[in-house]
This record gives structure tokens, sequence and C-alpha cells, in this order.
């Protein structure tokens, strides 16, 4: 497997990620953020933080699958969450639970989150994007 992922002593173990991912493939994949568009395009989830999330690590699954990925190789997220709020967390990790679930996998790579006033569309509340290496 091209990823390590570590958590170092004297840091905080966070159950929904790791701190420290290393890389030793040879080919980096860039998936550009992804928000809560089925394949019609069309928002999913609307009003709701936890399904919109889950779709957003759907179709990082299904860009992941089409280069021959899977999250094992991710080593790095960044997610963007519209009006961030800390009491919005147990949502947050309510959709990667559900999107986890679906795919059959444990997305526990480094992740960031950061608090934006808004995406690229009023009905969006959340953007995924991430970066995976593979052999």
């Amino acid at each position: 497997m091209a990823i390590t992922l570590v958590n170092p002593g004297g840091l905080p173990e966070i159950d929904l990620y790791r701190q420290v991912s290393i890389g030793s493939g040879s080919r980096l994949v860039f998936i550009a953020g992804q928000v809560a568009w089925g394949a019609d395009g069309v928002t999913v989830g609307e009003g709701d933080l936890a399904a919109q999330v889950e779709q957003c690590y759907l179709n990082i699954g299904t860009a992941l699958a089409e280069v021959g990925a899977s999250f094992d190789d991710v080593v790095k997220l960044t997610v963007y969450l519209v009006d961030w709020t800390p009491e919005k967390m147990p949502l947050f990790a309510e959709g990667v639970a559900r999107a986890a679930a679906r795919l059959g996998v444990t997305p526990v790579a480094p992740l960031t989150g950061i608090g934006v006033a808004a995406l690229a569309g009023p009905d969006l509340l959340v953007e995924v994007e991430a970066t995976a290496i593979i052999d």
C-alpha cells in the first residue's frame, strides 16, 4: 500500500482522521472539490449537512475508483463548510460515517476543515477535495 497513516504521540487522537500520512507511491492524484451533486447535476440533500457530506464523500469515492484508487490511497482531504460552527460536527461525522458504510471504507486520511461564507451555489453546504497517491 502506498499510504501509511500515523497518529504521533503528543498529538490528539481523533476518530474521524489521522494526523499524518506518508505516501510512497509514484503518481499523485488531485481530485477537484466535490459538492453534493448527483450524476445528474442536481443537489442531493438540500439543507441537510449530513446528506451533503455523504454525497461529497461518495463523489470522491467515484473519482478515486475511476483512476484505480480508493480511500486507502488518500493522503489528504480538505473540507470547506458553509457557516461552520463546532455544533455542526456531529452532522459532519454522521455524513462521513454513512458514506464510509456505503463505500465499505474507513476514510481517515489527514483532514483540514475550513469554514467559508459560501460555495459555488446557494444550496451547497460543503465541498470536499482529495489528494491521493498511487503506485
